[in-house]
């Protein structure tokens, strides 16, 4: 197979953090009864299906390693959200989390590589999925998404949701800054 053939078989995507991004920030939410999205934020998943682009979320569970909730609490809202998704005509391609955190109990305490600020998520669904990341964004809500997105080769935006509602300090010189996920759509569809 010659590379530009490879080449146009690989993909383009948008990685999403899942909390402070999509939906509003409630720490350690793990109940579909307190998931709420983010106003705009099924539009915007929407029209990134709608302009070709994978949609896969990234997200940091700590609360797994933390003891206060379970792998399956988490996959259960995930599933939650699919629903709700799929009623608005809109999906997500795949989902990642990290389950691990340094200070927690049992199996999940370690360090790791998938917990962002490092790369390992969106590494881990570049080889699943094809993806094609020199061509990808990342948008999240904390730095450490911005932070992950660099660290894997995509371009980064950071959203004023969640922990990002007044953040300007500390974010790296060319990384757009958008008021919502809604925004930062318009701006990756722009380009």
């Amino acid at each position: 197979m010659s590379n530009s053939n490879r080449f146009r078989q690989t993909k383009q995507a948008v990685f999403l953090d899942r909390d402070g991004t999509i939906n509003i920030e409630k720490e350690y939410l793990y109940r579909p009864d307190e998931f709420a999205f983010i106003p705009g934020a099924v539009e915007a998943i929407r029209a990134l299906n709608r302009a070709g682009f994978l949609v896969v979320v990234v997200t940091n569970q700590s609360g797994v390693a933390r003891g206060y909730y379970g792998e399956a609490q988490v996959l259960q809202l995930h599933r939650h959200i699919d629903g709700l998704l799929q009623a608005a005509d809109a999906r997500v391609d795949a989902w990642y989390y990290c389950p691990h955190y340094p200070f927690g109990e049992g199996a999940y305490v370690q360090h790791c590589t998938c917990r962002k600020p490092l790369p390992g998520m969106l590494l881990q669904a570049a080889a699943d999925l094809a993806i094609d990341l020199s061509r990808s964004w990342m948008v999240g809500d904390k730095l450490i998404d911005v932070e992950a997105g660099i660290a894997a080769g995509c371009r980064p935006i950071l959203v004023q949701t969640g922990y990002g509602r007044d953040m300007k300090a500390g974010v790296p010189t060319g990384v757009p800054i958008c008021s919502d996920l809604l925004a930062a759509v318009w701006l990756i569809t722009a380009v």
